[in-house]
């Protein structure tokens, strides 16, 4: 995608192992995708409970040995977190550890609540006091203020109290906890070895420690982590009706990595079947198909495979631009899409090319690739998306500009092949998208794509006054 979804949150979690804050760290470092402006350790012997959480990346907060072994014991969790404009605040980092009559406890979470901006006010005219501009830090006042009689059931009693999208994990000097919304809209997966239990966003970060995958966390469960304990699975809410999830599509089409299994398949094999479903809908008379390296790579390899024109590397991405360029000046507009991709002309010199992305957003970005395209040679530009078209803003995750600044809501699909100065332009349907075979038989949240809010949205309206902890398309 160049036009980056911005995924807001990777959360890991271990407890029974010696080594659990290097663990954690090496599991961040997998999910660094999935967060890039913070990251935050909080690990505990037993007794004590320690933390260290700073801006930057998992390399720049955790540099060295000294940096780690201040966070002792045999278990921790952590989190990468991405903020929206304007918000990257030292306080905003997570996870978050506070002291309360229960004694200590640190939470991490990926999502959005719809309804926190309600509850914050409530709870301010009430009294409490607030020292961040998250969602996350609500959870911890229902939770403070729960007189349920375990942690576990004060946990559940806050987060059935608030509407919208958590996949969570907690840790108190005694328990590890994960947690996931009724409607699984975010994954989370678990893993073993050794005695030890592990937690995590996507199960890469299971591979780069070498623990073996057991299952996806299912929508509305809770499970327990003790010491030398079996796991407690719990529905605090009842089970769920297989159907009536509303899991986040898009951890397929562009949030995960490619090597991750979430909600129960491998995603490289899902995006791999959408850009087999992607040429079969909208065939194109080409010479070489290309992707927008490197969320599209696999579905580009797929329509490549399916409509049999051989795949190129036409686009080099540039893996090393630091947060530095990531200025709103005019220059740096200008020189978005070159500082980040550069054309290999003896590819592209006098061929018809299909480019393959995975969603395109406000367009602005897309044109100029298509014009780079053309500048390297490229005698024709038929762009083909991996999704339907983004037509309705995300309350659940995904900051997407307003209805007005997204491009599909507002141009029909010649128009924007048009803005774009495309040969030709199409989209993967949704009714061909959900029909993937492979894709678990599950409900998703399709509402960017115009069909209905699995979660009224009436309580969004304090969407503009908190930081929430999600993914944002700039």
């Amino acid at each position: 995608m160049v036009e980056n979804l911005r995924h807001h949150c990777g959360i890991f979690g271990v407890i029974g192992h010696p080594d659990a804050a290097r663990l954690t760290r090496l599991g961040l470092y997998a999910l660094q995708h999935r967060g890039q402006e913070s990251a935050g350790i909080v690990s505990t012997d037993g007794e004590n409970m320690f933390e260290r959480k700073r801006l930057g990346l998992v390399s720049e907060v955790f540099p060295d040995e000294e940096s780690i072994s201040q966070l002792k014991g045999d278990a921790a969790i952590g989190h990468n977190r991405y903020s929206t404009t304007g918000t990257t605040l030292p306080v905003n980092t997570q996870p978050f550890l506070i002291n309360f009559y229960r004694g200590k406890i640190a939470a991490a979470h990926n999502g959005n609540l719809v309804n926190a901006s309600i509850l914050r006010e409530r709870m301010e005219h009430e009294g409490s006091i607030f020292r961040t501009t998250t969602d996350s830090e609500v959870v911890l006042h229902l939770i403070a203020r729960s007189r349920r009689h375990t942690i576990p059931e004060m946990i559940a009693d806050a987060l059935g109290q608030v509407r919208g999208a958590f996949s969570m994990v907690f840790l108190t000097k005694d328990m590890l906890i994960a947690v996931k919304d009724p409607l699984s809209f975010r994954p989370l997966v678990i893993g073993h070895k050794d005695g030890a239990h592990f937690i995590a966003s996507e199960s890469c970060a299971f591979d780069l420690i070498n623990v073996p995958f057991d299952r996806c966390l299912r929508p509305g469960e809770m499970v327990v982590f003790r010491r030398d304990s079996e796991p407690e699975y719990i529905s605090p809410w009842g089970e769920t009706d297989v159907g009536s999830e509303a899991a986040c599509i898009f951890e397929f089409i562009y949030f995960s990595r490619p090597d991750s299994v979430v909600f129960g398949a491998p995603v490289d094999k899902i995006r791999r079947r959408m850009g087999w479903k992607l040429a079969e809908e909208h065939p194109a008379d080409a010479d070489i198909v290309i992707s927008v390296p490197d969320s599209s790579n696999t579905a580009a390899l797929g329509f490549s495979e399916k409509s049999g024109i051989p795949f190129e590397l036409g686009l080099i991405r540039n893996h090393y631009i630091g947060r530095t360029f990531i200025q709103p000046t005019q220059i740096i507009r200008e020189s978005g899409v070159k500082l980040k991709y550069n054309p290999v002309i003896g590819v592209l010199n006098g061929k018809r090319v299909v480019v393959v992305d995975d969603s395109i957003v406000r367009g602005t970005t897309s044109r100029q690739l298509v014009k780079m395209l053309r500048d390297a040679g490229a005698s024709e530009v038929h762009m083909r998306i991996a999704s339907p078209p983004i037509v309705a803003p995300c309350y659940y995750g995904i900051d997407t500009p307003q209805r007005e600044q997204l491009i599909a809501a507002n141009k029909s699909i010649d128009e924007i092949r048009e803005f774009l100065g495309a040969d030709s332009l199409a989209y993967l349907s949704l009714k061909g998208m959900l029909s993937i075979k492979g894709l678990p038989k599950i409900g998703y949240c399709t509402a960017c794509f115009g069909t209905e809010y699995p979660v009224k949205v009436e309580d969004s309206g304090g969407k503009e006054k908190m930081e929430n902890n999600h993914n944002s398309i700039h």
